[in-house]
């Protein structure tokens, strides 16, 4: 299955000008983009998938393009999925990524340590 690769792309441009260490993976059909052995943001078909978390959840599904991520059929809460009309603006884009990265900050690793 493939993704948006106009997306990932202004995913890793982003991530690198704010100088973010990223490792990519090919998951759930799409990419996942972790951060410190996180995931951190991605992009699933044309959406992007954002790990913004529990506690601006509801604040955010508000926003304009999103709505639940419900990948598993059930909503998953503190990920959304945003289509281009929320992405495509690059200013709206650093916001959803900004929240991302804040809540990588306090997300657990289910790496194995």
């Amino acid at each position: 299955m493939a993704f948006n690769e106009y997306l990932a792309d202004k995913l890793r441009q982003a991530l690198k000008e704010r100088k973010i260490t990223f490792e990519e993976k090919n998951m759930m059909g799409g990419l996942c983009i972790m951060v410190d052995d996180k995931m951190c943001v991605g992009v699933i078909k044309e959406d992007l998938m954002a790990r913004i978390g529990p506690h601006v959840y509801e604040e955010f599904l508000t926003r304009p393009a999103a709505r639940e991520m419900d990948f598993t059929k059930r909503p998953m809460k503190g990920y959304v999925y945003l289509n281009s009309d929320g992405w495509d603006d690059d200013e709206e884009l650093n916001i959803w990524i900004d929240q991302c990265l804040e809540f990588n900050k306090e997300a657990r690793s289910s790496k194995k340590k």
